[in-house]
């Protein structure tokens, strides 16, 4: 089970820096178009990536700053944003990494943001959404990608298997 979220763990961060780069060579004015996105643009949604990371992360180590609203702007620039984001990937592979099986079998309790409640479930359901959420949330960066009209980048999983980096996960 371990070595399933050490894959996941690196394909986040593989795919987190395609898309930084697809992101880096929008002008300004698109980085920051309302395009209909439940975010709103790239910069929200990216954002929103990140803030999502850092609550469910404090979660799971009991450290670090959760944002209070899940649409928080952790910065409102991109470079900025890159450089936290690629922070946040090291400290998700550090932590996947430290993690024994008998640690994803046994239980995380938390309290949720939204309906603010307290919650148990499994280490590893909770890491399962963890990573899914990043999923959807990139897959809908890649739609904004499409909307400006931009060639957006690969983000299957299968891509990152074949990859260098996710040979050792094939």
């Amino acid at each position: 089970m371990r070595q399933h979220f050490q894959m996941f763990a690196a394909y986040n961060s593989w795919a987190n820096r395609r898309l930084y780069d697809a992101a880096a060579a929008l002008s300004e004015e698109e980085y920051r178009r309302e395009v209909g996105a439940f975010f709103h643009s790239m910069h929200g949604t990216l954002n929103h990536i990140l803030v999502a990371d850092r609550i469910w992360m404090t979660r799971f180590t009991g450290s670090g700053e959760a944002p209070a609203t899940l649409d928080a702007i952790l910065h409102e620039d991109l470079v900025g944003l890159r450089a936290a984001r690629e922070a946040e990937d090291r400290r998700i592979v550090d932590h996947v990494e430290s993690l024994s099986d008998a640690e994803l079998g046994g239980p995380l309790t938390f309290s949720t943001i939204t309906n603010p409640a307290v919650k148990t479930a499994k280490r590893a359901a909770t890491l399962s959404h963890f990573f899914n959420h990043q999923t959807h949330h990139r897959g809908q960066a890649h739609t904004i990608l499409s909307i400006l009209n931009r060639d957006p980048p690969s983000l299957d999983l299968v891509q990152f298997q074949r990859s260098p980096e996710g040979q050792a996960f094939s």
